[in-house]
């Protein structure tokens, strides 16, 4: 779910850096807003780094290949932090391995960052649930969700900024097909993220706490 470069129209890139700088900017400012900003910069680092390394590990799936993506963990364990962490995870992927583009660096922050806010949204006060079967629902379609509405920002994206002179069919049946390849990674992003929170529940359940 990298858009590379030279794919989007001028207008959607444009839209796409306004879009994610709006949000970094809300994103910043209640970081700001926290009475210690520097406390969550340890776990934001370590996030960003995990986000990292995630799109070196391909799993091939028919007829593509697919790599995490954790835009639901990062939402969660990172709250407001997010957002930026994500941001800086793709640029230096981009620059790194090129996986995205520098012009398509705002759409692809926004086709994560936004799911991983929606994330953060669902599980802010996860760290209150008293029952694991719920906290194990909410963390399942925390994970699974994030993939989902992620594979459907990239795809309308996709299709809105098709040019002209493709075969409009042809494109849309392998933009359809990408977005079934990720429906096992929904899968196994939505078990991660149970798995995850599951832990800090039982050990270190501060750390889901409202952000």
């Amino acid at each position: 779910m990298h858009i590379p470069d030279g794919i989007l129209p001028l207008g959607l890139s444009l839209g796409g850096w306004a879009i994610a700088a709006g949000l970094t900017a809300l994103s910043l400012n209640r970081i700001a807003a926290q009475p210690d900003p520097r406390a969550g910069l340890p776990r934001a680092a370590m996030m960003t780094a995990a986000f990292f390394a995630a799109s070196l590990i391909h799993i091939p799936v028919p007829p593509s290949s697919v790599h995490l993506v954790l835009p639901g963990l990062m939402g969660a364990m990172l709250g407001w932090y997010a957002l930026p962490a994500i941001l800086i995870g793709l640029a230096f992927q981009a620059v790194m391995f090129g996986h995205g583009g520098l012009t398509t660096l705002g759409v692809n922050a926004v086709i994560l960052g936004l799911p991983a806010l929606a994330a953060f949204g669902l599980t802010r006060n996860l760290g209150h649930l008293t029952q694991r079967a719920a906290a194990a629902i909410v963390g399942f379609a925390t994970g699974a969700g994030a993939v989902l509405l992620a594979v459907a920002l990239f795809a309308a994206i996709l299709l809105a900024g098709l040019p002209a002179h493709l075969d409009a069919g042809a494109e849309r049946a392998a933009i359809t097909a990408l977005a079934l390849a990720h429906l096992p990674l929904a899968l196994a992003e939505g078990m991660v993220v149970v798995a995850v929170l599951g832990f800090l529940r039982r050990t270190n359940p501060e750390m889901i706490v409202a952000r």
